[in-house]
């Protein structure tokens, strides 16, 4: 027999493959809206740059080795804008996109190999979780439970996942363990799918309640972003990469611009509000700040008293913690806290330095955030502020109050410079309920209480100023407010002079959820 015909069986094989669930499941499936995996794959990875491992891969099972076309998940290495990335996407067209015991290894496999030569991992997910046959049985189970290596990933590598359509189990283990979630809006992302939960539990409920994006972006807080297409979730996926480093061992890329460090924010004096009580959009003031005016926002609907998102500062990529006055006057909640400590081990485990934009009254306390545990929350952001060793710079741009002042990395929080807006109010808490906790009495006492309480607030708020803490020595300077970016700019350069923005990840480890 000639090398040709062997040659000639290879190729067929692989035609084979690429089909996925042949032509009839794959027409279907793009009738009903969705890309298929190697799609998916084609426009989120370089021209010709995919590497792909395991095509000839097929189920173990006896009969299903010609209708299980790389076992329902293709993977391999490719390029994203020139930097080498692993990815996996699930196949729907071959058996609902069900994992069986090769597919499960091959993942496993290439996540291994990701690890290793500090690729970035990329997941497209979609799926219905473990397939029935595999799993089966004492044998079946035993050795398909939670994969220790996603278990133990501790942030070595970025993991970038996104729900592409209805997800359960495995796309959604791996989606609510990675650094950012991109779901796609009408899929679901949920442990069991809806006809799996009525047959288990008897509970009726359609997938959108059960695993929406609504419910993950508002409520849950398990997806960072949601798109309203399949190509915009996979050019999302490609703008966040694009803020992180290849690896744990590496400083983000650094990204020329022209956009000049000392550039004076003139419009910051019409933005914020001098009267304490009076709102304004925080966003408008990070955008005025950051490079170019581009700010990648996570998590924008869930705990949104707080904003957390990635800019750049003279080329420099940072992770941006700002209190919203446009929610609750920039009060946090439960969710707040949450969002506030995956953000800072993000933030810390790849060497992004952090900037604190402070403008907050406190927190929401009270019998509804002690059931939700807000004092344990309020602590673990602190205990993420504490350990965290990433440059970072707070300015207080209004007001900080109370515990609250040392949650955005305060005096005594590790902050390598603080500084203060001329407008910042400082203090245990504000003058209206301090005025009345400690001077409550005296002012029933008096002849004018009104005017008496308004001369105790205003002498409240003049020992609130910045300057008390400035003159000493406890905060570093108080600057003009437009400013505010050519000073950013400068100290970041100078806490980065030593060892670039390189951290000591003592974070990593932590969960990817709370």
């Amino acid at each position: 027999m000639q090398l040709e015909s062997f040659i000639k069986d290879l190729e067929q094989r692989k035609q084979t493959a690429e089909m996925m669930g042949g032509e009839t499941k794959v027409r279907n499936h793009r009738n009903a809206g969705f890309l298929t995996a190697r799609e998916r794959i084609d426009k989120l990875l370089d021209r010709d740059s995919f590497l792909e491992m395991g095509k000839l891969n097929h189920s173990e099972f006896l009969g299903a080795e010609n209708k299980s076309a790389a076992d329902g998940v293709i993977a391999g290495i490719g390029e994203i804008d020139g930097r080498p990335v692993v990815v996996s996407a699930i196949d729907k067209t071959v058996f609902a996109g069900t994992e069986g015991s090769v597919h499960m290894r091959k993942v496993k496999k290439v996540h291994e190999y990701a690890v290793k030569r500090g690729f970035p991992i990329f997941n497209l997910g979609e799926g219905g979780g473990l397939r029935m046959p595999d799993g089966m049985g004492s044998d079946g189970i035993s050795d398909k439970m939670m994969p220790m290596n996603l278990l133990l990933h501790e942030r070595q590598v970025p993991l970038i996942s996104s729900i592409m359509g209805d997800s359960y189990g495995g796309p959604t283990w791996f989606a609510v363990s990675s650094d950012f979630v991109t779901q796609v809006k009408g899929t679901s992302m949920a442990v069991a799918g809806p006809r799996m939960l009525e047959m288990a539990t008897g509970e009726k409920v359609d997938s959108q309640e059960l695993g929406g994006w609504k419910l993950h972006a508002e409520e849950t807080g398990q997806v960072d972003h949601c798109a309203e297409s399949e190509e915009e979730c996979l050019e999302t996926m490609k703008q966040f990469f694009s803020y992180l480093p290849q690896n744990a061992d590496e400083e983000p890329p650094f990204q020329a611009t022209a956009d000049d460090p000392n550039r004076s924010i003139e419009e910051a004096v019409n933005i914020v509000p001098t009267k304490r009580t009076r709102a304004y959009n925080m966003k408008k003031l990070i955008k005025l700040i950051v490079d170019d005016g581009e700010f990648f926002e996570l998590k924008p609907s869930f705990g949104e008293a707080l904003i957390t998102g990635l800019g750049r500062l003279n080329g420099r990529v940072v992770g941006i913690m700002a209190n919203q006055p446009m929610k609750y006057a920039g009060a946090a909640g439960t969710q707040e806290c949450d969002k506030a400590t995956e953000f800072i081990c993000l933030c810390d485990s790849y060497h992004i330095p952090l900037l604190f934009l402070h403008d907050i009254p406190g927190f929401r306390v009270g019998s509804i955030g002690e059931q939700q545990r807000i004092p344990t929350k309020i602590m673990v952001w602190n205990q993420a502020l504490a350990r965290s060793t990433v440059p970072k710079i707070s300015v207080i741009v209004r007001k900080s109050i109370g515990a609250a002042y040392g949650n955005m990395c305060g005096p005594g929080m590790g902050a390598d410079f603080i500084v203060a807006w001329p407008t910042a109010e400082i203090n245990f808490t504000g003058p209206e309920v301090g005025v009345n906790v400690v001077y409550g009495r005296q002012l029933m006492e008096a002849e004018n209480p009104q005017e008496q309480r308004m001369k105790m607030i205003d002498q409240w708020a003049f020992d609130s100023s910045p300057y008390n803490a400035a003159g000493k020595h406890l905060i570093d300077d108080v600057i003009d407010p437009r400013d505010t970016r050519k000073f950013l700019c400068q100290t970041l350069d100078y806490t980065c002079m030593k060892n670039g923005s390189k951290s000591k990840r003592r974070l990593a480890g932590w969960p990817t959820g709370y």
